[in-house]
Formats: C-alpha cells, structure tokens, sequence
C-alpha cells in the first residue's frame, strides 16, 4: 500500500519497532496525526485464538465509556409498538417489510442494524448485503433484542461491535484524534478489558500477543503485549 507525504513523515518522528506503554502509545498517535480532519484513533489486539475453530472466534459488542465521536445512523426492522419505540429513541430508519425491500434495492445508510426476533425471517434475506459489512443483526452483539429502544440508545451513544478476523486480529474504533488522552484512555481500558472476559476457554498460550494504535492516515504505534493493561492508580502500567 503507498502512502502518502505526511504519512512518510510522521513514521520517521518515532521509532517503529519500539513497544511503548499504552498512554505513552496513545499520545504519539495523537501527536503524528496530521490530516486536516478529525481522525478516528483505532487499536488492532492480536489474539492467541485460531479463528478456523467456532469456538475460538469472539463477536461481541463494548460500550465505550466517552464515545466514539461518530454520529452513528441506525436502521431497525420492527413493526408496531417496537418501531414507535424505535422512532422514539432516535433510531434514523424504521421498518418492516418496507424497510428489507429497501435494503435489498441498494439503500445501505447506516451503521448499525437492529431487529426484532420475529422480524429476523425476512431479516435473514438480507444476508448477501449485510453480512460482508458486518451489518447482519445478531443475539450475540445485542442487535437482535425485543428492546430495540434500548439497543438504539447503547449504539447511539457508543456501544461498537467487535469480532475477530480471519488472522485472529479484533479491530476496534477508540475515539478521535480531538479526544482528551484521558478519554482515549478509558475508552482502551473498557476495550480491553471486555476482551479479557471474553477470552476463549480453548484458547491456549499468550492471550494477547499484541497491540497496535494508529490514526485514521497515521502510521501504527505498537504496545508492549506485556504491558497493556493500565495501572490506573500509578498512571503507569502494569502486565
């Protein structure tokens, strides 16, 4: 992949191959980025998990504590008492069979996408356009519940999916470059340790066999997989 100028110049301000601490990892990435947008401040774990096996592979949902700093557009297939609740708690499209006919016609604004139980039939043919996009509504990442009003509030306000990927990776949005490091902080520790009580009973070895930090146009800081969990007391971290 090239890249560009900026991107060059900012991977020589720092050593690649140095494992930082997490604070210390999330100041450079906030330091190197240099696009003139509000950057999305993303970590990639690396987990000692082997994904071709069912019952090593995560999927799930984490409520970030200080948000994602995202407007998130949510679509809800429900009817009746369900979607009035979904309109009423700031769902951005409602509906039922209207809305599947939508989606199968090309219609794809939106992040997130909430159903209900006895809407997931006809949810179900949807799976050609929303599965590749992670769209898929699913019981394990709260996106098929009865309380859809509930669901749209835990999105809007920063509840991130999260699964791994063919490579064992768990790819997961942290905030923006503008977040205070205090924020970016908290936000990481909540990541982490959701990931650490989903841990695979059948995974063996090292857990977590590292940690990448990086601005949306930013080259990758890494952790130390020894010392990724913060020390909230010290201000240091710990392993």
């Amino acid at each position: 992949m090239k890249h560009g100028k900026k991107y060059a110049d900012a991977a020589k301000r720092f050593d690649r191959d140095r494992l930082h601490e997490p604070v210390e990892a999330l100041d450079l990435v906030k330091n190197l980025a240099s696009a003139k947008f509000d950057e999305t401040v993303e970590a990639v774990f690396r987990l000692g998990v082997d994904p071709r096996k069912a019952d090593q592979m995560l999927r799930g949902t984490v409520s970030l504590p200080q948000g994602t700093g995202k407007s998130v557009r949510v679509a809800v297939f429900a009817q009746g008492d369900a979607a009035r609740a979904a309109e009423e708690a700031g769902a951005d499209v409602v509906g039922a069979e209207d809305l599947v006919a939508r989606v199968e016609g090309g219609f794809m604004d939106f992040d997130v996408a909430i159903a209900t139980p006895d809407l997931m039939g006809q949810v179900g043919k949807l799976g050609r356009a929303l599965g590749p996009r992670g769209l898929m509504p699913n019981p394990k990442t709260g996106t098929v519940t009865p309380d859809v009003a509930k669901a749209v509030n835990e999105f809007k306000a920063g509840r991130v999916e999260y699964r791994t990927d063919r490579y064992g990776n768990v790819h997961v949005p942290l905030g923006k470059v503008s977040f205070s490091q205090a924020a970016l902080v908290e936000n990481y520790s909540a990541v982490l340790d959701e990931l650490m009580r989903a841990k695979p009973a059948a995974a063996k070895g090292k857990y977590i066999k590292g940690v990448s930090l990086s601005s949306t146009m930013g080259p990758g800081v890494r952790i130390d997989p020894n010392r990724v969990k913060i020390d909230e007391h010290a201000g240091s971290t710990a392993g």
